[in-house]
């Protein structure tokens, strides 16, 4: 066994600072010299295991598994190398013997669960041929590797790890709770885990009676914590196409205000008004549409906090949907102030323009729904 060194200890400070290419010319130099150094090996590995190189790693660690057969740091850096090779239908050899040379340890236990669900659930797909598996048939499977997680989280309660695969088995099993559960403790220990954090988000954002406003509200606050997350941004993005897809429908009221102004479908049964609409209620029409404008877009658009705003006018310039939908929206419009401003003394022109802004405008609302931007 080799004892801490004052090579060893700038090599690991090389590692830290994520200097790899010199950490490993210091150690293969180390090594020409001292060949025999079990914790040189595992460095070296790991150097390589951190610049995507899986062989080389798993060659440095069965190096030094050679000189010390029940080496911990040795059995994780092979365990890691192989799954990093995809290897996790082949590890769980490695990690039973991690186990049982340091069986308190949370992370060899987290590992293997994760190995043993990987491989249940591979198992389960072969032997059924279906390509989904139900969440009976998930908890019924994968409880080996429950266990196991449980065990993990008895050992290191603050192990983000051991809470990740547990929280993995408990969503294939469908264990909403015991989910939702796990991801408070991810985020009480690490407040800033990006896929704990966009879970906890995005459920929030897709409850029942959350509008889009909020949502972007939420999804914003998600990306304030962890800037760096494509799916945050995303779902920010989708939110923010959510309101955009609003202003349609107000612009399909405003066309049919218009249209019921005119009369541009006048009923038998009643008596129409007289054409040319009065000045003075084409008048009070622009300040209604202006109500409805300044209500419905003007002062939720206000009331979106900075970062939104900008969003909302980076998405109009970014998203080919979000110009059709303000391009739609603004058609209607046009179109509900030929209809309402212009004093027509016949029906007939009013009635082509009624359904050329409505028409268009409300076929597309329900076609792009799943559009993200």
């Amino acid at each position: 066994m080799s004892t801490p060194t004052p090579v060893l200890d700038q090599a690991q400070a090389l590692i830290e600072l994520e200097r790899y290419g010199q950490a490993q010319t210091l150690l293969a130099r180390h090594l020409a010299e001292d060949p025999g150094d079990v914790r040189a090996w595992v460095k070296i590995g790991y150097c390589h295991l951190n610049t995507e190189q899986p062989a080389q790693a798993l060659a440095a660690a069965d190096e030094a598994l050679r000189l010390a057969p029940e080496d911990y740091g040795a059995l994780r850096l092979r365990a890691q190398a192989m799954v990093r090779d995809n290897g996790w239908l082949k590890v769980q050899p490695v990690l039973r013997e991690m186990i049982r040379v340091a069986p308190h340890d949370s992370f060899a236990h987290a590992m293997l669960a994760d190995a043993v669900w990987r491989e249940a659930l591979v198992r389960h797909a072969r032997e059924s041929g279906a390509g989904q598996i139900t969440h009976e048939a998930a908890d019924r499977v994968t409880r080996e590797a429950a266990d196991l997680a449980m065990e993990a989280l008895r050992l290191g309660p603050e192990d983000v790890y051991a809470h990740e695969i547990a929280h993995r088995i408990a969503s294939t099993a469908g264990n909403g709770t015991v989910s939702d559960m796990l991801d408070e403790a991810i985020l009480r220990i690490d407040p800033h885990h990006a896929e704990a954090l966009a879970r906890r988000t995005r459920k929030a954002a897709q409850a029942p009676g959350v509008g889009a406003a909020r949502a972007t509200e939420l999804y914003a606050d998600a990306l304030a914590a962890e800037p760096g997350s494509p799916s945050m941004r995303r779902a920010l993005d989708h939110a923010t196409y959510r309101l955009l897809r609003g202003t349609r429908w107000l612009a399909v009221l405003c066309v049919v205000l218009a249209g019921a102004m005119v009369d541009v479908f006048p009923a038998d049964e009643r008596t129409a008004p007289e054409l040319p609409v009065p000045v003075g209620q084409r008048l009070w029409f622009l300040f209604i549409m202006a109500v409805i404008w300044a209500f419905g877009a003007w002062r939720r658009y206000r009331r979106l906090r900075a970062g939104v705003q900008l969003n909302v006018r980076s998405l109009v310039r970014r998203g080919r949907w979000a110009r059709v939908v303000l391009a739609q929206a603004g058609w209607a419009m046009v179109c509900a102030l030929l209809i309402a401003e212009i004093p027509w003394t016949d029906r007939a022109v009013p009635q082509i323009i009624f359904w050329a802004g409505l028409v268009p405008t409300a076929a597309t609302i329900w076609f792009d729904k799943k559009k993200a931007h």
